[in-house]
């Protein structure tokens, strides 16, 4: 809620190579508590097919979005969107009553960016550019709700290096200290990205960490219901602060 007693907007933003639609579960129980919910494509995604994928033009994206649900939101990004999330929060404090940061706690470069910049280089050369490993992986990492919204978008089949490398740039310890709002950091319990964890929350000027158990990297594909709890539960928490 907002101070106003209203439910607070919810802007949700995706992960690389997936789309919108991976939100359908959280759009879905949102809207039936009363939200105004919006999830959007990031450029090289979805709806955006074929745009190039820079910095700018990802923050614009979320800017837009937050513009169209009246300038006030809870942001939340998982994995790729997470990282842009946090860098627009730093920026945009007066436009993020709170941000949820899922899939995002490990610093985005060194060894783990390096070996995922490979293999997708790798699986780029593939005939099918990767596409049946994609979509494979998704039906047997994820339950069928969860590998069928992630699926419905399409695959971003040639976003992953320009993705991974515009990544690299950003400086989410810093931006997390930038932004004075409430922050949690929500990781599957089994998520590889969860590796500097504590460095995240120790960065936050108010943060907490959510564990969602049983889960994988993309925790709300995988436990779509907990996911959801938790992020109404967070809902209720928020309250408009003026930085």
């Amino acid at each position: 809620m907002d101070r106003s007693g209203q439910p607070i907007p919810v802007l949700l933003v995706h992960g690389i190579r997936a789309s919108r639609t991976m939100w359908r579960h959280q759009e879905h129980d949102l809207r039936a508590a009363g939200h105004p919910v919006l999830a959007i494509d990031l450029p090289g995604h979805g709806k955006r097919l074929g745009e190039d994928f820079t910095v700018p033009v990802a923050l614009a994206a979320i800017d837009a979005g937050v513009t169209s649900l009246g300038g006030r939101v809870l942001l939340v990004g998982l994995s790729l969107g997470g990282y842009y999330a946090i860098a627009y929060a730093a920026t945009h404090p007066d436009r993020v009553a709170g941000l949820v940061a899922a899939g995002c706690s490990a610093v985005p470069r060194g060894v783990l960016l390096h070996g995922y910049r490979l293999l997708a280089r790798g699986i780029h050369h593939l005939p099918d550019r990767g596409l049946w490993l994609h979509e494979t992986m998704a039906r047997r990492l994820l339950p069928a709700a969860g590998a069928r919204d992630v699926l419905a978008g399409g695959a971003a089949l040639d976003v992953m290096d320009a993705g991974l490398r515009a990544t690299s740039t950003l400086s989410p310890l810093r931006s997390l200290a930038e932004y004075p709002g409430p922050v949690w950091l929500v990781n599957g319990a089994l998520d590889h990205f969860r590796l500097n964890e504590p460095r995240f929350l120790a960065a936050c000027q108010h943060g907490r960490v959510v564990v969602v158990a049983g889960a994988t990297h993309l925790s709300s594909l995988a436990q779509p219901e907990r996911f959801s709890r938790i992020l109404l539960d967070i809902t209720g928490q928020v309250v408009s602060y003026r930085p």
